[in-house]
């Protein structure tokens, strides 16, 4: 009896900590695109143009790509119970600077800041539910935490947006101080205080990018991601001229599209949990599917749409399992290395944010929106024969990635 009411109590403790992790990556995205919806009032209320106020999404988005990386290399050889903590400290001050900046200059700084150690929380955040998570509920877990991102974009920033127009841009900031406020409270009390730590110099942890199996896995959801993004980018004009939806329904569509993305998570869990390696070259294969029928569909309102929402499901499906890939191939390699590890999903999905919005620019510049369905499938093939590429050596391994994780962990 004893035995049955401690297992449960696990269970609580679990469930309780994956709360707290998805509170705190809805927290982080929240602070990070909550300013899409502000530039109009930063650009007037700091006298710079809209394409200067811009740059506060283009800076944080290339500021957390590369310095998270770099940062989470060097801080994983320190406890992760104090890091977590003041990494978080660090989180709320940046918002702090954010609220109360007057200048260009110091919101940028800001940014820059709040971005790299964002980065590194949602790292940390991935390696902690890897290491206590039970095998058979790491891939629901992290598609969950991975959620907490989907969830800021269809509660948090519209609800942050409205505080920033009803108030003012600062009060906006003020309100992700609370948030991140409330997060420290959390883990202060929840956040595990004995866990193992992999030590190895940062030198040595950023070495594991030269390793082939690595480039290969970061690739893959660089180019998911980007084929989703070479259409999405031009989803209000798509919505607009392509489908003939007026301009006072999009705000609704792009909800609907936010809400569809969280059952995206859900089917990112229910993969990973399942062999989720082996399926995804099949799962990208759905994906080029789904991006290509806009091209057909376009002609119909209503068929645009189903495309547009059934993109919406793809876009994540495949983040739960990419991460745990990643730091199990980490493990096979260079096991001080996992948290490091850790933080190269949410970068290769920057990266293909970024080239997604570049390839979508030169396709409509060249040609016209209904042309970024086939780009954006390109993409997803290309993704898919990565997939299989790296499928393929697994099985050629002495040792396979899962059974190298597995063995870690015993």
């Amino acid at each position: 009896m004893t035995a049955v009411l401690e297992k449960d109590l696990l269970n609580t403790k679990q469930k309780v900590l994956a709360i707290t992790l998805t509170l705190l990556t809805f927290v982080m995205g929240t602070s990070e695109f909550v300013i899409v919806g502000l530039l109009t009032e930063v650009s007037s209320d700091l006298h710079i143009s809209l394409a200067t106020a811009g740059t506060l999404v283009s800076g944080f988005a290339i500021a957390y790509a590369i310095g998270t990386p770099v940062l989470t290399a060097y801080v994983s050889r320190f406890p992760k119970y104090p890091l977590m903590l003041v990494l978080i400290s660090i989180f709320i001050i940046g918002n702090v600077i954010s609220a109360l900046s007057g200048t260009y200059e110091l919101l940028i700084f800001s940014r820059i800041v709040t971005a790299v150690v964002s980065g590194v929380l949602v790292a940390l955040s991935m390696s902690i539910a890897s290491d206590i998570m039970p095998a058979s509920k790491k891939g629901s877990i992290i598609a969950l935490i991975f959620a907490g991102f989907t969830i800021s974009n269809v509660i948090g920033v519209p609800i942050g947006t409205l505080i920033g127009q009803v108030g003012n841009w600062q009060l906006t900031f003020w309100f992700t101080t609370l948030l991140g406020v409330i997060s420290l409270a959390m883990s202060i009390f929840i956040l595990p205080r004995k866990l193992k730590v992999q030590k190895g110099s940062a030198k040595e942890q950023l070495g594991l990018l030269t390793n082939p199996r690595m480039l290969l896995a970061f690739f893959i959801p660089t180019f998911s991601i980007a084929g989703t993004y070479t259409i999405y980018t031009y989803i209000t004009p798509i919505l607009e001229e392509g489908l003939e939806i007026p301009e006072s329904y999009v705000s609704a569509i792009l909800l609907a599209y936010g809400a569809f993305s969280i059952l995206s998570n859900v089917l990112a869990g229910k993969i990973a949990s399942h062999n989720g390696v082996s399926k995804l070259r099949y799962v990208f294969i759905v994906q080029a599917v789904i991006l290509g029928s806009l091209y057909f569909t376009m002609e119909s309102t209503f068929a645009g749409l189903i495309s547009i929402m059934l993109m919406a499901v793809m876009i994540y499906a495949m983040n739960a399992t990419i991460q745990l890939y990643l730091m199990n191939l980490a493990v096979l390699y260079f096991p001080a290395a996992k948290d490091f590890a850790s933080s190269l999903t949410p970068v290769a999905v920057n990266i293909g944010i970024a080239l997604g919005a570049t390839i979508g620019g030169y396709v409509v510049a060249n040609g016209t929106f209904i042309q970024l369905s086939l780009v954006g499938s390109l993409c997803a093939l290309i993704a898919s024969g990565l997939a299989f590429v790296s499928y393929r050596m697994d099985t050629k391994e002495n040792l396979s990635v899962s059974e190298a994780y597995e063995g870690s962990n015993s």
